[in-house]
């Protein structure tokens, strides 16, 4: 059974991903069709950003699965057996 930390935490969690997906897809999907000159621009980064944060925050991801792969497996290696 969950504890009540482990809760809020994962509530917090999910309100945190929620509102990035929402201000992502009003970005990416709804301020096209808006004019340039629409005071809701300003609370916008460039769209050019839409496609470089994820393929950064990807990459970062990539980058630290490979490295816990990579440590997990050095640090369960067992040594190799000598034969005599």
């Amino acid at each position: 059974m969950a504890t009540r930390t482990d809760q809020v935490v994962g509530f917090g969690l999910v309100v945190f991903s929620l509102v990035i997906f929402i201000y992502y897809t009003i970005w990416v999907i709804i301020l096209p069709f808006i004019d340039s000159d629409h005071i809701i621009h300003k609370y916008f980064l460039p769209r050019e950003y839409a496609i470089i944060i994820p393929l950064a925050a990807g990459l970062f991801l990539l980058l630290f699965v490979g490295l816990f792969i990579t440590y997990v497996m050095l640090k369960n290696r067992k040594p190799a057996k000598k034969t005599n």
